[in-house]
């Protein structure tokens, strides 16, 4: 056996301009004990993993100077170089991620000189004029942001002046991305850029504290005035299809979480949006700064990608927990589903089908989180029999057998999320009640999903969702030669990854219950009849391919979970009339 060799880090070195360098001599002591002479060693070395050894000393060494209770000129001057060297650093490389977190330790003594510092240079990254560098910037930006306590400080101190440079930024790319129309590998990197300072925007009013509060108290702040050019930008995004569908998404949440920043009083946020989706805004009760930046989503032919984007938006930018938004976020979130729906029927486009098939399952994840504490009107339309969940399934079954994995595995989402969803608008005293015929909806459903042909792949991802809500006792109360019949289709290559994951599903489910009901062993009994005795007639009676897929996928899945069924299965193939395919058994079993 060939020993794999070990994967070496790959680090590149920093390095910092001649200025800073000439610096780092001037200040370094003769024994080369301070904090420049260490600086100087790092730099001069070559080697990336190297130089992160000499970063995890700077703090220590500093420890060593705070004894002493001075910040001298020496300190400030490698304080001010450490700052340009975090912002020099790629954002991918090791040292800035080691930069950072060694610097969060840094002494509160001195923490205001090198705020200062990380302040400045922040500031000379911020006024980059270079089209072509702002990407850097962007990054820059990003990564004060990503638990860094001083880059956040400093990124506080210039709020303003970083929302002005991303609103800036946004611009000229999106207009030098137009400039090369047809040049796909500049359009390419442009775009991508776009993306990025869209996600920083959004990430910006997440973490930062200071545009939850004074900065938007004055509409006419710059950064408020910066707020709304942002807006305006995603609003403009969000309806340019000629930009990568992936930068329309993020623009609907970016528009949906400043509108949740800026627009006030926030209990007529859920109203607001739900006029957006609708169509249906009214001119004069929205505010003006809103109309300006948003008024191409005010009107009636908002185009079906903008909608779709402002849904997912909505979905994941409001807050769903515990029914926060009162009434009006229940009438929001049924108002989403069904324009949903509508754009269900509209939508041909695939990339639009994907993200609506994720889109709808995102909505059944906030309609559990609002269903967990919601008012009975809230349950009424959301039950098992509701009109909006048989449209939901009727999304499934239309779509399980999609091309696409990525869909097929939404539409396992949604259905999963349907039978919670049920669960949740039900009484304490139905949820307690274990006839499955008590429950009409999840009776009806087993039975249409036991009824449809095995040929169909949706069913069994479907009856495994079951399972896990109802336990596979009770669906085996309505269908006991069950597991016989999913063992039979296990002569068709394209059925058995499908079969043999439900029947796992089910003999653990099984086993679980069992054990969990017995006072002895007898249980295994049960288990074995149900489970291992259809198992042994295919492989004493099956076909061929039956056999060998039974062999390959079911046997090892079944013995995984209950290893005490070998010894079973050899007694029963021992005194089997078929001995020969006993003994080919017995001997793969052991062997």
């Amino acid at each position: 056996m060939v020993a794999k060799k070990k994967k070496e880090i790959q680090v590149t070195a920093l390095t910092i301009c001649h200025q800073d360098l000439e610096t780092l001599r001037s200040l370094a002591d003769v024994e080369g004990k301070n904090l420049a002479s260490l600086l100087l060693r790092c730099v001069q070395l070559t080697d990336g993993v190297s130089q992160i050894h000499c970063v995890k000393q700077i703090v220590p060494l500093l420890e060593e100077a705070d004894k002493n209770g001075t910040c001298d000129p020496t300190i400030r001057s490698c304080l001010d170089i450490l700052a340009g060297i975090y912002l020099s650093l790629s954002l991918k490389n090791p040292l800035k991620k080691v930069l950072a977190s060694s610097l969060n330790c840094l002494h509160e003594f001195f923490l205001t000189e090198a705020i200062q510092s990380f302040t400045s240079r922040l500031q000379e990254e911020l006024n980059t004029t270079d089209v072509y560098s702002y990407r850097k910037v962007i990054d820059n930006i990003s990564s004060c942001m990503e638990n860094f306590n001083l880059g956040i400080t400093s990124v506080n101190n210039l709020l303003e002046n970083v929302l002005h440079f991303l609103q800036k930024s946004l611009i000229e790319i999106s207009e030098e991305n137009r400039k090369f129309a047809g040049n796909h590998l500049v359009q390419t990197q442009l775009m991508n850029d776009l993306m990025v300072g869209i996600r920083v925007s959004v990430t910006l009013v997440q973490k930062t504290q200071g545009l939850q509060g004074t900065h938007l108290a004055i509409s006419s702040s710059p950064a408020w005035r910066s707020m709304c050019g942002l807006l305006s930008i995603f609003t403009r995004f969000l309806n340019d299809d000629d930009l990568l569908r992936t930068i329309q998404s993020t623009s609907g949440l970016a528009v949906i979480l400043f509108i949740k920043a800026m627009f006030h009083p926030p209990e007529k946020i859920p109203d607001l949006i739900s006029s957006l989706l609708l169509r249906s805004v009214d001119y004069e009760s929205i505010p003006e700064w809103f109309l300006n930046s948003c008024r191409s989503l005010c009107c009636a032919d908002v185009s079906e990608s903008a909608l779709l984007f402002l849904c997912q938006g909505t979905l994941t930018m409001l807050d769903w927990q515990n029914g926060r938004m009162g009434p009006s976020g229940e009438a929001l979130l049924l108002d989403t589903v069904r324009v949903l729906f509508t754009l269900s029927s509209q939508i041909k486009e695939s990339a639009l089908e994907m993200f609506l098939s994720r889109i709808l399952a995102s909505w059944t994840n906030s309609a559990i989180c609002v269903l967990e504490s919601s008012s009975p009107s809230l349950k009424d339309s959301l039950n098992g029999n509701s009109s909006i969940i048989k449209r939901l399934l009727e999304y499934v079954y239309t779509h399980w057998e999609h091309p696409l994995d990525a869909l097929r595995h939404q539409t396992k989402i949604i259905f999963r999320n349907i039978l919670q969803m049920h669960q949740l608008t039900l009484k304490e005293a139905e949820l307690d009640k274990s006839d499955l015929a008590a429950d009409h909806f999840i009776f009806e459903l087993t039975q249409s999903l036991l009824r449809l042909e095995w040929h169909i792949k949706g069913k069994y991802i479907c009856l495994g969702c079951l399972v896990d809500c109802i336990g596979v006792e009770r669906i085996l109360a309505l269908a006991k030669t069950i597991p016989s019949q999913i063992l039979e289709v296990m002569g068709d290559q394209s059925l058995v990854p499908y079969a043999s994951d439900l029947l796992e599903i089910m003999f653990k489910n099984h086993k679980s219950h069992l054990k969990s009901q017995a006072v002895d062993s007898t249980w295994i009994d049960k288990w074995h009849e149900t489970w291992v005795s259809p198992l042994l007639y295919i492989l004493c009676e099956g076909n061929l391919d039956q056999k060998s897929y039974v062999i390959d996928y079911y046997l090892p899945k079944l013995l995984n979970c209950n290893p005490e069924s070998l010894s079973y299965m050899v007694k029963i193939l021992q005194t089997s009339a078929d001995a020969k395919t006993g003994k080919k058994v017995i001997f793969f079993c052991l062997f």
